[in-house]
């Protein structure tokens, strides 16, 4: 899917968060780039999406010709259940307006990040693309879920009246270098990450919220990243597609708590706060779609991606968004 020049200009949105980061690395560490392919990562600094004047000024300036749309207030879910409603307001703006101008300015493809509590609380398990709408999501993060869902909705409606083929991908809980690493407003894995490596340093225990029950499936900034890619150059569909690993690699927080531990090598107590909410207890997503198209694609060891986390976690902790 080219422009009619011939090579084509990607817009990445929210390009200095989690997974920018990680497609930035991809691109120039590991060779990702493409010949013919220009690269623009933008931030919040570049502009207020929520501001539809400023949205249209970003266009204007860089004419993009494909867009990876990944910016969005985002947070854990304490942070979500404080503020559904602001979570609700801003991520449809930010939406409504990356969209909007993306077909006002003739953008062929956007892709934008969408996220697996979209789906129903009360579902049947595994999780699949059909079933985003068939029924509310779980209370905690309403605002947030509803919002990303519409997503799904502008694609569908764009291609129906105007044959735009913007698509969305829906990963399972990503983590990797370059993570919002808060212990309040951070998701589980980088908040788990910074309080260990405090506990570890003060010599204190370290305090996991919630019974550790849970489960999760993770996937690695970097192993996304790469998926992203060929979303964007080959995956040609408007429903959306789950990006995730398998059924079998889901961990529970506790096994993802002791994989920090190990990680870090923390050797104090490990103690579980149940006066913490546990949020969802499982969200369990079927990756079938995507095997059918890439049933080689090889996913990074749960533990050494937590490895490689840990360890730049601390390598950069003066630098990291905490």
């Amino acid at each position: 899917m080219e422009s009619k020049t011939g090579t084509m200009r990607v817009m990445v949105t929210g390009g200095s968060g989690l997974v920018g980061k990680a497609i930035q690395h991809v691109l120039k560490e590991e060779g990702g780039a493409r010949e013919g392919e220009e690269w623009i990562f933008l931030s919040s600094k570049d502009a207020n999406l929520m501001n539809a004047d400023e949205t249209k000024a970003l266009f204007e300036k860089h004419r993009p010709t494909h867009v990876i749309h990944l910016a969005a207030m985002v947070g854990g879910l304490f942070k979500n259940m404080r503020q559904n409603l602001d979570f609700w307001r801003n991520n449809m703006y930010i939406n409504d307006n990356v969209l909007q101008a993306a077909h006002d300015f003739d953008v062929l493809k956007v892709v934008s990040c969408l996220s697996t509590c979209i789906f129903p609380d009360k579902i049947t398990y595994p999780i699949d693309e059909t079933m985003i709408h068939s029924g509310p999501p779980h209370d905690s993060n309403f605002g947030y879920s509803y919002a990303k869902r519409m997503i799904d909705v502008h694609n569908r409606a764009y291609f129906t009246q105007y044959g735009r083929r913007y698509t969305a991908v829906i990963p399972t809980n990503v983590f990797g270098p370059h993570d919002n690493f808060n212990i309040e407003d951070g998701h589980v894995l980088p908040g788990l990450i910074h309080k260990t490596y405090i506990a570890q340093k003060e010599g204190t225990a370290l305090q996991v919220w919630g019974s550790g029950r849970p489960l999760r499936q993770f996937i690695y900034s970097l192993d996304l990243a790469r998926l992203f890619l060929w979303v964007l150059r080959e995956y040609n569909e408007v429903d959306p597609i789950i990006l995730s690993v398998g059924e079998e690699d889901e961990v529970s927080i506790k096994e993802a708590a002791d994989a920090v531990v190990k990680a870090l090598n923390f050797r104090g107590e490990v103690v579980y706060d149940t006066n913490k909410s546990d949020g969802q207890f499982k969200k369990t997503a079927s990756n079938a779609k995507l095997r059918k198209y890439r049933p080689d694609f090889t996913f990074t060891p749960f533990h050494k991606a937590i490895k490689e986390t840990c360890d730049w976690f601390v390598a950069n902790y003066d630098v990291a968004r905490k």
